[in-house]
C-alpha cells in the first residue's frame, strides 16, 4: 500500500512533491532564511518544528541543524542522522498522523507561492565533470569527426573547477556575458557573447566529506552524497572555443550556474536505481579504485527534460517547446565514481560542495542535453511561433525539468531550474 499525506496537494499524480520525497530547500520569508521540506505544494517549517517540540525525540545535534539557516551543518551530520530525521517528518506528514501533531504541524505548512526559494547551502566549491559519453562523443565530432573522444575518457572522469560564487538559484536572471571571441578570419574581439548555451545537468551536494590527504572509496561514495538537484552550466561557445586551450573553461562558464532550489536524498530515488551504464566488451574495464561492488543498482531511472520560451511566445500566451529529453541512466561515469575519483588524490570535499554531472544526453535524436550538440543537424530549431535559434537569445527562458516514475509509484521530482537571458550590462 502505496503511503499517502493528509496534505492533498501531495497525492496529486501531478506533483513532484509527494510523501515519498521530501526534499529539502531553504526559502525567505518576514526577513527570516529557515530550512524547510516541500510537500505537494507547501514547505513544512524545520525551524518552527523544532520551536514547537515535534523533532524533540531526535538527538540535540539534528534540532540545532534544523534551527540553521543553510543545510550545510545538517549535511556535515552524515547518513547516520538523514534518516532519522526524514522518518520523523514522514510520520509528521502521513495520513496516520496523530490529531495532535497534525494540530501543531498544518500552522508550519507555508503555501510555496507565499515564499522566496534561496541556494539550499553555502558552496564552498564546485566542480563540473564531462560524465556523459554521448555528449562527449557529439560535440568531439563538431571538431574531430574520426576521433571524437580523447584518449583519456574512458579510463579518467574529467571535470573542471568552477566558480561557486556565481551560482544562483532558479528564478534568478542571467545576463549576457561578454567576453573574447575569435570568428574565423579575424582579429579577436570583446563584446557580447553571441552563441550562449544552456547544459542540462544533474549537481551532487556533499554531505560529510573526507579528511585532507584521505580518498573515499567507492564502496563508501554514496554514503557522502547529501542529495540531488538540477543544473544549468550555462555556457558561451564562442568565448569558450577561444579561451578553454590549454587549461579549459574560465569566462565562458564562470559568469553564472543555475541549479534547483530542492535537494532530492538519494533515499527518496532508491526505487528507481538501475544497471550502471553498460559498456560494450571493447570499451576497457574502469581501474579497480572506481570498479563499483554494486554496479547492478548505481545508476538512477531519472527523466530529464529542457523546455524553452521565448519573449514572443510569452507575451502571446505560447506554452514552452519542449526540446529534449534525456536520462541520468545514460552516464557512462556513476554518481559514485564522480565522488570518488574527485577524493582519491585526497582532496577534501566538504558539506555543501557541489559536483555537477556535465551535460546529460542520450543516444537518440532529441535527447541532447545542449545546443551546441544540435549544431550536427542542419537546421536551426524552429519555436512553435515561427521563430528560429541556433542559440540563446535575450529574453528566452529556458527551464529544466526532472522526474522518476513506474507504474504504482509517486512520481519523485526535482521542481524546476529555471533562467531567463536577459541582455548585456557592458557598457564599455
Amino acid at each position: 500500500m502505496i503511503l499517502k499525506s493528509w496534505i492533498s496537494s501531495a497525492n496529486d499524480p501531478e506533483s513532484d512533491f509527494p510523501i515519498q520525497n521530501l526534499p529539502y530547500g531553504v526559502f525567505r520569508q518576514n526577513g527570516e532564511s529557515c530550512i524547510g521540506v516541500a510537500i505537494g505544494d507547501r514547505i513544512l517549517n524545520l525551524r518552527g518544528c523544532v520551536e514547537c517540540g515535534l523533532l524533540a525525540d531526535l538527538p540535540e545535534a539534528i534540532l540545532s541543524s534544523c534551527r540553521a539557516e543553510a543545510l550545510n551543518v545538517l549535511m556535515s551530520l552524515g547518513p547516520a542522522a538523514w534518516p532519522a530525521l526524514r522518518s520523523r517528518v514522514a510520520s509528521l506528514l502521513g495520513e496516520q498522523v496523530e490529531s495532535r501533531e497534525r494540530g501543531c504541524a498544518e500552522p508550519l505548512l507555508v503555501p510555496m507561492s507565499d515564499v522566496t526559494m534561496q541556494l539550499p547551502a553555502r558552496i564552498g566549491d564546485y566542480t563540473d565533470f564531462y560524465a556523459s559519453i554521448h555528449h562527449a562523443t557529439r560535440v568531439g565530432k563538431l571538431f574531430r569527426p574520426d576521433n571524437p573522444l580523447l584518449p583519456n575518457y574512458k579510463y579518467v572522469p574529467i571535470g573542471y573547477h568552477g566558480r561557486s560564487s556565481s551560482i544562483v538559484v532558479s528564478g534568478t536572471e542571467i545576463r549576457r556575458p561578454c567576453g573574447q571571441t575569435k570568428p574565423q578570419g579575424t582579429e579577436p574581439h570583446f563584446g557580447p557573447s553571441q552563441s550562449l548555451d544552456y547544459e542540462l545537468e544533474m549537481g551532487i551536494f556533499i554531505g560529510s566529506g573526507n579528511a585532507l590527504g584521505q580518498s573515499i572509496p567507492i564502496a563508501e561514495a554514496e554514503k557522502h552524497i547529501f542529495g540531488l538537484c538540477l543544473v544549468n552550466d550555462w555556457s558561451a561557445r564562442d568565448i569558450q572555443s577561444w579561451e578553454y586551450q590549454p587549461l579549459g573553461p574560465f569566462l565562458a562558464k564562470s559568469f553564472a550556474t543555475t541549479i534547483s532550489p530542492w535537494v532530492v536524498p538519494l533515499e527518496a530515488l532508491a526505487p528507481f536505481r538501475v544497471p550502471a551504464y553498460e559498456r560494450p566488451a571493447s570499451d576497457p574495464a574502469p581501474l579497480p579504485y572506481l570498479n563499483h561492488p554494486d554496479s547492478d543498482r548505481a545508476g538512477i531511472d531519472l527523466m530529464l527534460e529542457v523546455h524553452l520560451e521565448s519573449g514572443q511566445m510569452r507575451q502571446a500566451g505560447v506554452a514552452p517547446m519542449l526540446l529534449s529529453q534525456g536520462n541520468l541512466r545514460n552516464l557512462f561515469w556513476t554518481l559514485a565514481q564522480l565522488v570518488t575519483h574527485h577524493a582519491s588524490n585526497g582532496c577534501n570535499l566538504q558539506p555543501g560542495d557541489l559536483l555537477a554531472t556535465g551535460t546529460i544526453s542520450g543516444p537518440e535524436a532529441g535527447s541532447e542535453g545542449c545546443l551546441l550538440e544540435k549544431r550536427n543537424n542542419t537546421e536551426p530549431i524552429r519555436l512553435p511561433n515561427g521563430e528560429l535559434r541556433t542559440f540563446l537569445q535575450d529574453s528566452d527562458r529556458v527551464r529544466f525539468r526532472a522526474y522518476c516514475w513506474k507504474p504504482g509509484w509517486p512520481r519523485i521530482g526535482f521542481g524546476e531550474c529555471t533562467g531567463t537571458i536577459v541582455s548585456t550590462s557592458f557598457n564599455g
